[in-house]
């Protein structure tokens, strides 16, 4: 079920930006996060994620907060976030804004205390003793029985709802491959009654699960490009990966890349952990590599140096200054001319130089990346185009040929002005 013509266009020029409500405020709140959204419009961003907002799970929650994803109700709202009419006005002002806004929707797992174990107990997998059973050992919630179709449907009817009464832009579905793909096409296809041209993002690399989304992670690449700092690899290896991740999915499938969301930062460190020095060169990749769609966490434009508590309270520190907002926004404004019939080829330079060029309708971009040890000298031909430094406001043009010096971990990002 590919996107139409003019989603996949959307979604080659797009940036998504995943918000974590309860830690980007002190009061945690939608209206709080409602004062961010000028900033984060102004940064390029496209797309909204925002991770679950329903009711979190009392019964054997973890923490003094719970997670996101122990659901109690998926027809309600926290009420720590604010009331309905709060959400609503926000979905309004990011529409009026020209962004869009995606829900994170668990279909796999709920709450112990979600309130179908009371209305319909038949919607959960029972162990041998007859108790409800959590999947793996996540111990704060309990599976979905996905051969119950009652249990499909209504499912399906409350990611309707938020659909037809709030005028939500999709989902991201949560652990996308644990639920039955036939689950994700009947969703798919049934809210598609109520809006066209929703967006499907998976967390998955299933490649069958293009069948019912538009979008899957790429996390082989961020799995290989931590590697390959850690273990100081070949530069062939990530080309491998690349190359190899791309292989069984269909032609215009897209792939979110990313240095950091909420579980690799909780849980496996930020950015600067697994990348150091190199964290804002793979940033900079993930935004123009073709199939691409580029994701930044909450705060990673502040940037964030911490882990961020997963269960806790642990709020985001927006008064230093937001140091990385010009380098997001200047990826954002240059991915705006990039579109699904482009040409990306790699460059071949030696040693650990990434380097690659995109051409897209009205314009080219040159990447490149220094992901060596030592500093290296860029000699590059740019033939008759003109090329202006995406970083640089002042609108240098470069013309002829470039030598460019990069320090480890530095790079430059070139697009022509023709």
């Amino acid at each position: 079920m590919p996107p139409s013509k003019e989603m996949l266009s959307y979604l080659h020029q797009s940036t998504i930006y995943e918000v974590n409500l309860r830690q980007y405020t002190t009061e945690g709140t939608i209206n709080a996060f409602r004062k961010h959204l000028p900033r984060l419009h102004s940064m390029g961003i496209h797309i909204l994620w925002f991770m679950p907002i329903h009711p979190i799970g009392i019964k054997n929650k973890k923490g003094t907060a719970g997670s996101y994803y122990s659901s109690q109700n998926f027809f309600e709202l926290n009420p720590e976030y604010g009331t309905k009419e709060d959400f609503k006005l926000m979905v309004e002002q990011i529409h009026e804004m020209g962004m869009k806004i995606i829900l994170d929707w668990v279909a796999n797992h709920a709450a112990w205390d979600n309130n179908w174990t009371i209305t319909n107990p038949d919607f959960f997998v029972r162990d041998a003793a007859g108790q409800f059973a959590s999947p793996f050992d996540w111990s704060d919630v309990i599976q979905i029985d996905h051969q119950n179709e009652a249990a499909h449907d209504a499912m399906i009817e409350a990611m309707s709802y938020w659909v037809e009464k709030f005028d939500i832009d999709g989902f991201r579905a949560d652990l996308a491959h644990l639920t039955p793909l036939h689950f994700w096409m009947k969703a798919r296809k049934k809210l598609a009654v109520l809006k066209t041209n929703l967006i499907w993002l998976a967390e998955t690399e299933d490649a069958d699960y293009y069948d019912a989304f538009d979008i899957v992670f790429a996390w082989k690449w961020m799995h290989r490009t931590a590697d390959f700092v850690k273990e100081h690899l070949p530069l062939q290896d990530l080309i491998h990966v690349l190359v190899e991740q791309n292989n069984p999915y269909p032609v215009d499938a897209m792939q979110m890349y990313f240095t950091s969301n909420h579980d690799e930062n909780s849980w496996n460190g930020t950015e600067y952990e697994k990348y150091g020095i190199y964290a804002q060169a793979f940033a900079v990749f993930s935004f123009f590599f073709k199939p691409s769609i580029p994701l930044v966490y909450s705060g990673q434009e502040i940037p964030v140096m911490k882990r961020i508590s997963f269960f806790d309270k642990d709020e985001l520190n927006w008064n230093d200054s937001i140091s990385l907002h010009h380098f997001y926004k200047a990826l954002s404004d240059a991915r705006k001319s990039c579109g699904p019939d482009d040409d990306f080829s790699f460059l071949p330079f030696p040693n650990k130089i990434l380097a690659c060029t995109r051409k897209c309708a009205d314009n080219t971009i040159l990447m490149f990346l220094n992901l060596d040890e030592m500093p290296v000298t860029i000699n590059h031909h740019l033939g008759d185009l003109r090329y202006k430094n995406i970083f640089d406001s002042s609108g240098f043009i470069h013309a002829g040929s470039i030598d460019w010096f990069l320090q480890p971990g530095e790079f430059a990002v070139l697009q022509s002005n023709t």
